[in-house]
C-alpha cells in the first residue's frame, strides 16, 4: 500500500521558495481545527489544543488505511493567528492574539469517521480539548506566501516584507496571518525550523 505524503505531492502549498514571496490560489480543503486564545508558550490551552489535534489525526490516519485502504503521512500543524486589529498584527504581545490550530484531512475521511474517532479517542484517551474540535472546510483563496527559516520568534521582519510587498503590489490582506510548521522544534534546531508564512490577499 502507497503512503501519500501531502508536503510532496502539494508543494506549491506546502514548499514555497525562502527567497521570495509568491502568490498562489489555496484550494478548499478539510481540516481538523480547535480555537483558543493567548501565548502559544505559555498558554495550557495551546498545549491542550495540539495535544488533542494530534490524537485524532493518528485515529483518523490509521482508520482510512485499515476501513479504505487509504494511507498518507499526518499533515503538519498549521496555526491561523489574528488579533482584533490586523493591521497591528505582530510577533511581539503573543497574548492578544487568537488562533485556529489545524491539521488538514485527505477526502478519504469523512464527518462520519471523524464522530467515530471522536468516540474512539475519547474512549481511549479523552484529551482535555476534544470538546473544542470540529471538522470544517476551509477555503483560503489567493493568498501570498514564503518559506521561513529559523526560529518562530524571528518571523516578525519577514512578515513585514510581506505586508510590504501586498501594498506594493496592488494587493490588501483579508482574513488571517497563517502559519504551517514543517519542522518539531522538539527534535529540530531553532536556526532550521521550516515555516511557511501565508497571508490570504485580494485586489486592492
Amino acid at each position: 500500500m502507497s503512503k501519500t505524503d501531502f508536503k510532496k505531492e502539494w508543494k506549491h502549498l506546502y514548499r514555497p521558495s525562502a527567497k521570495e514571496f509568491v502568490v498562489i490560489d489555496v484550494p478548499p480543503m478539510n481540516f481538523l481545527m480547535i480555537d483558543g486564545h493567548g501565548d502559544p508558550n505559555t498558554a495550557r490551552e495551546y498545549k491542550e489544543a495540539i495535544e488533542t489535534l494530534y490524537a485524532m489525526a493518528y485515529a483518523l490516519k490509521f482508520m482510512s488505511k485499515k476501513e479504505k485502504g487509504v494511507d498518507y503521512v499526518v499533515p503538519p500543524l498549521e496555526g491561523l493567528w489574528c488579533v482584533k486589529n490586523m493591521e497591528k498584527f505582530t510577533t511581539d504581545d503573543k497574548s492578544a492574539w487568537d488562533w485556529t490550530m489545524m491539521i488538514m484531512q485527505p477526502e478519504s475521511v469523512t464527518q462520519e469517521m471523524f464522530e467515530e474517532a471522536l468516540k474512539e479517542v475519547e474512549k481511549r484517551k479523552n484529551p482535555p480539548a476534544l470538546s473544542k474540535l470540529r471538522l470544517e472546510a476551509y477555503h483560503e483563496g489567493l493568498a501570498v506566501q514564503i518559506m521561513h527559516i529559523g526560529p518562530y520568534e524571528a518571523e516578525g521582519p519577514t512578515i513585514a516584507r510581506m505586508h510590504a510587498f501586498i501594498d506594493e503590489n496592488g494587493y490588501e490582506s483579508v482574513g488571517k496571518h497563517h502559519e504551517i510548521y514543517l519542522g518539531d522544534p522538539r527534535k529540530v534546531a531553532p536556526e532550521k525550523l521550516k515555516t511557511v508564512l501565508r497571508q490570504p490577499i485580494r485586489k486592492a
